[in-house]
């Protein structure tokens, strides 16, 4: 199994991501089936942002459990209808994966994999339909098992390239296979998500693009003017008029049961997970009903239900009572919370392994109220989530967001410290963006490991100076460190320096000490000292 690697998992969760991203409108478009409220392109999209960030925010090196962190991801997170099924898609067939054994054929096992994601995506939906993404992931299965039985000698790259195609092909068939697709003239929306998936994963492992095809055939629809409707599409008369969901924790042998309760309430019933969590989807009338199965059956919690007809129409009041402008600030300690809710943020508290997901900051934004929405995600990892969420709220709801690149805590400090909501809005962003640019930062840190870092070799427990995101420093003493790491930052010139503690100086001393250090060497300089009781570094610092 030596091409599973965590590195082809980043590649194919950031191809996905993307791709799904681009084409999030189209497939928003094609949803007609089982309910039109054209969100299914959206759904799939935040789903596999989501396991994209459950591996970003993993930090071993099995990568066995990387892969189920990106599982669970995509689990806990799943949106709709359809990214409840991807879920368990992904769930079931890295499941394969991580079985495999040494001696296995890697394209034999992935082909396996895809055959298992099919399987268990039919078993999870309550009345399985062909012409979904069910058929076209089953029709890439039977292809890729073909090609291995066919070609002992195939690769990874060659199942995969023979996947997408047969996919591409079995998406052409649903128009044919589900009488809705045929009445409005598409192809079906979750079958077309699988396409962008697998051409996504065929390019991270061979790193070419799929050769462009012809668009999506898309004939709209005329709206009845006594029925609600999604972006050209009717919805359908008498069908269940609300979505519910949540997540559930509960025994597997309860799941059978819950299952047989779910199913008469109304439809697209699916129940996906396993080990204890379970991510429930069902379209009912009686919305009671279907939480209380989950109460019997467990602990149902994140309850989420949207009133279809509805929908729509709270979309166009929520933009339509939206005004003024909010900052969103992810802070990584309660001392760095309070510091930006007291600038007026809203705050999305975490750590070095609790980073906001896209989904978590796409609620953020759409709940602010707000018509104009500053983020300052305040690390690497986060900025990413953050411009995928911006992307789905400005296209969705006509927010204007602007994520400003702070990849530190004390950059967003610094950046919330100039806003002034009642500038226009680029120039507040500008302000926001020039300030965060020009405040260097650095921190110091304890080594956890024995490694090899661009200051020399570290052992457990040494000190470790940081500068700009990169190791400078390895010493056995923190403060020493941090004065050297402090020395270098404002050797470029500044007016003001930044110094916030954490957890691991929970009594400021450390804080203090580089305090006392700069006044004494550099007495003209100002310095403003918080306690931020942040993880992982016991110090950060910026120069202004």
């Amino acid at each position: 199994m030596a091409e599973v690697k965590l590195d082809l998992f980043r590649r194919f969760g950031d191809l996905a991501t993307d791709a799904l991203a681009s084409h999030r409108e189209e497939i928003d478009a094609l949803n007609v089936f089982p309910v039109p409220d054209s969100d299914t392109g959206t759904n799939l999209y935040l789903t596999i942002a989501a396991a994209r960030d459950g591996l970003r925010e993993f930090t071993g090196t099995d990568w066995r459990e990387g892969l189920r962190a990106f599982s669970r991801g995509a689990l806990l997170n799943a949106r709709g209808n359809s990214g409840v099924i991807l879920a368990e898609m992904i769930g079931a067939l890295l499941r394969r994966l991580v079985q495999a054994t040494e001696d296995e054929r890697t394209a034999t096992v992935f082909a396996d994999a895809l055959r298992n994601a099919g399987n268990a995506a039919y078993a999870a939906v309550g009345e399985p339909q062909e012409g979904t993404m069910l058929s076209v992931l089953r029709a890439a299965a039977d292809a890729a098992e073909a090609c291995v039985e066919i070609d002992e000698t195939a690769r990874t790259r060659d199942v995969m390239s023979v996947a997408a195609s047969a996919a591409r092909a079995a998406l052409a068939r649903t128009q044919e296979q589900l009488p809705a697709l045929a009445a409005a003239g598409v192809v079906d929306a979750g079958g077309r998500g699988i396409c962008v998936l697998l051409d996504a994963f065929e390019t991270a492992l061979t790193g070419r693009r799929p050769s462009p095809q012809a668009p999506t055939p898309h004939i709209p629809i005329p709206i009845p003017a006594d029925m609600g409707a999604a972006d050209g599409h009717a919805l359908e008369p008498g069908g269940p008029a609300y979505e519910v969901m949540y997540l559930l924790d509960a025994e597997d042998a309860a799941i059978p049961d819950l299952r047989k309760r779910l199913q008469p309430l109304g439809d697209s019933l699916v129940v996906v997970g396993g080990e204890g969590i379970w991510n429930v989807h069902v379209h009912v009338d009686d919305v009671g009903a279907a939480i209380e199965a989950g109460i019997n059956a467990g602990r149902p919690h994140r309850i989420h239900v949207t009133h279809f007809a509805e929908q729509i129409a709270g979309q166009a009041h929520r933009h339509a009572t939206r005004g003024g402008r909010a900052v969103i600030a992810f802070a990584a300690g309660p001392g760095l919370a309070e510091l930006f809710r007291g600038a007026g943020a809203i705050v999305i508290e975490g750590g070095p392994h609790r980073r906001p997901t896209t989904s978590e900051l796409l609620e953020a934004i759409t709940s602010s109220g707000a018509v104009e929405v500053i983020v300052l995600p305040n690390d690497a990892p986060t900025r990413q989530s953050a411009e995928a969420a911006a992307r789905t709220a400005e296209d969705d709801l006509d927010i204007s967001v602007a994520v400003i690149p702070t990849r530190s805590q004390v950059q967003g400090l610094a950046a919330i410290a100039v806003h002034e909501p009642g500038r226009k809005f680029d120039k507040d962003v500008l302000e926001m963006t020039a300030t965060a640019r020009h405040a260097r930062h650095g921190a110091v840190t304890i080594s956890n490991t024995r490694a090899i870092t661009m200051a020399g070799p570290c052992m457990p427990g040494d000190a470790l100076g940081v500068l700009d995101g990169d190791f400078v420093k390895v010493g056995q003493d923190l403060e020493k460190c941090a004065t050297y790491v402090l020395a270098r930052l404002i050797g470029g010139g500044g007016e003001l320096v930044t110094l916030v503690s954490g957890l691991e100086d929970p009594n400021g001393e450390l804080a203090q000490g580089v305090a006392a250090w700069l006044a004494a060497n550099h007495p003209a300089v100002d310095v403003m000292v918080y306690d931020g009781g942040q993880e992982r570094y016991p110090l950060l610092m910026s120069v202004e």
